[in-house]
């Protein structure tokens, strides 16, 4: 599922509006705001700055995804020049392939406790000629909960690689599994997910107690493909929240796959950074 209304978050606003004031600098041009039409190729994409956040261990971290301005074209940008995190990057693990249009919260920056209100991290991404740069910072109207709807008290699913293994809730931090794999050799994907059930009122016609696993591309060699069996696999309610699929591999290198668990509120959380969980899964091919 891809998001196709507005992105106009809280902090999405934020993040419009920092882009709005490079206009000037030539790094956004006007063309590249929201309101233009969508084309199908040739268009940028953008970093969506979705705010940031406490980890359950009291850190401050930048929730991120990006926007893919084209309804079809699907994008391969390698960490360089052209798809740079500064300052101390340009590798903060970010993705490197863009599906189209939205990808909500693909990662996050584990900030140092020196970072501050006034400090700034920029994510550059450089597409079809077009260069996009969108500041990133503890500004206090950008605060998300990704752990919690505070006005439901939602919380995100659980996912696990093995049934009594450790427990997955909330953003992406850092590589939650590695995994090794070979060449066009299907390679089974298993994960357990589970959820609070809770209902929201604001999604009647999404039924109760929806409960969506997905895999998603996040990295991968130059050349490189991957092809899913089942890209959002069946969770089985009878057997634990068991989802299997299997992802074949075209070629050796490292690739980088994300496990996404969602519940009613869907993708994005409907626009509130809240309740989705995201797994990064290193799978090393020989």
């Amino acid at each position: 599922m891809h998001a196709t209304g507005s992105i106009l978050t809280r902090a999405g606003m934020a993040a419009l509006v920092g882009a709005c004031a490079l206009v000037g600098t030539g790094l956004v041009s006007a063309q590249l705001l929201p309101l233009d039409a969508i084309k199908e190729h040739g268009e940028a994409v953008t970093a969506a700055y979705e705010g940031w956040f406490y980890t359950p261990d009291k850190k401050k971290a930048l929730l991120i995804g990006f926007w893919n301005r084209n309804t079809k074209q699907v994008l391969d940008i390698p960490v360089g020049p052209n798809n740079r995190i500064e300052p101390g990057g340009p590798d903060y693990g970010q993705p490197t392939h863009f599906e189209p249009r939205r990808g909500w919260g693909t990662f996050s920056i584990v900030l140092p406790e020196t970072f501050t209100e006034k400090d700034k991290m920029t994510w550059t991404l450089i597409a079809n000629g077009k260069t996009t740069a969108i500041p990133m910072g503890l500004n206090i109207e950008s605060v998300v909960e990704p752990y919690r709807e505070t006005g439901m008290g939602n919380t995100p699913p659980i996912l696990k690689f093995d049934p009594t293994g450790k427990t997955f809730t909330g953003p992406p931090i850092g590589i939650g599994l590695e995994r090794t794999a070979a060449v066009n050799v299907a390679t089974e994907l298993t994960v357990w997910a589970s959820d609070d059930g809770i209902e929201d009122p604001r999604f009647p016609q999404r039924g109760t107690k929806p409960l969506n696993v997905r895999w998603v591309l996040h990295r991968l060699p130059a050349g490189g493909e991957v092809k899913f069996a089942e890209d959002r696999p069946k969770v089985d309610r009878d057997a634990e929240g068991k989802a299997s699929t299997t992802a074949t591999f075209s070629m050796p290198g490292e690739y980088i796959l994300r496990a996404q668990g969602t519940d009613l509120s869907g993708e994005g959380g409907g626009g509130f950074q809240c309740c989705w969980t995201s797994v990064l899964v290193k799978v090393t091919v020989k």
